[in-house]
């Protein structure tokens, strides 16, 4: 068992999250590319890029939008992203784990910060995958992969929770840490592939939609003249 914790931690820690980087790298480098590309061609070159860093903003931190719509599981929904983010980034066991090869500094949490918001971030993914189920809308339009992404997300929390603050014995330890591990770099291998991309796509959504999706600058007369009320306000 520990020749394999110590392959998940060396060789397979570097591979997978090496293929993460690039793989992210590449759907941004094709975005940027796709973005540039549906600025050349668009008629009206008017992008109102102050108000699309806005909107992006607004997307990346929906503090407006809590409220509007199931708030509960809106604000739930939040909390899960930020443990999400900021535990896996900051825990001391995992910087350190880069660190020793890279070299780099990097803050860490608390251990008071970094067991809130692990246990955070279990209680609010098991609310999240309760409230999809209970609520009839959401169950309709989700997919399977709506379900298994978030238990999927959840498994290197309890699993480094299990084995960072409740006392198991020595081969649990060992089994507990290595599928930790093993999730955690099936995550990182499958972020490119799959709806969790959207963590580097959707703040360029906005710029995309405001370049592409415009309509051309005599679009107001063409329509006009095809209903016969050129002239007239429309």
């Amino acid at each position: 068992m520990e020749h394999l914790l110590e392959f998940a931690r060396g060789p397979l820690f570097r591979l997978s999250f090496a293929l993460m980087v690039l793989g992210l790298l590449r759907i941004l480098a094709l975005d940027l590319f796709e973005l540039y590309r549906a600025y050349r061609q668009a008629g009206d070159k008017t992008v109102p890029w102050g108000k699309t860093t806005l909107k992006a903003l607004e997307w990346l931190v929906p503090i407006r939008k809590v409220f509007v719509n199931r708030p509960v599981y809106s604000v739930f929904s939040i909390l899960f992203h930020i443990g999400l983010l900021l535990v896996p980034i900051f825990l001391y066991a995992h910087v350190k784990l880069w660190q020793d090869d890279l070299g780099l500094p990097w803050l860490t949490l608390s251990y008071k910060w970094a067991y809130g918001l692990t246990l955070l971030t279990i209680i609010t993914g098991l609310a999240l995958i309760v409230g999809r189920i209970a609520n009839r809308t959401s169950s309709f339009l989700s997919r399977k992969q709506d379900y298994l992404w978030p238990i999927a997300l959840l498994i290197p929390f309890v699993t480094g929770f299990i084995c960072a603050h409740l006392g198991v014995g020595p081969k649990a330890y060992q089994a507990l840490m290595l599928i930790h591990i093993l999730a955690g770099e099936l995550i990182f291998v499958l972020m490119p592939f799959t709806k969790i991309a959207h963590c580097v796509l959707m703040p360029l959504s906005q710029y995309v939609a405001a370049v592409a999706w415009k309509f051309p600058p005599d679009t107001d007369d063409k329509v006009c003249t095809t209903l016969n009320k050129k002239g007239e306000p429309v």
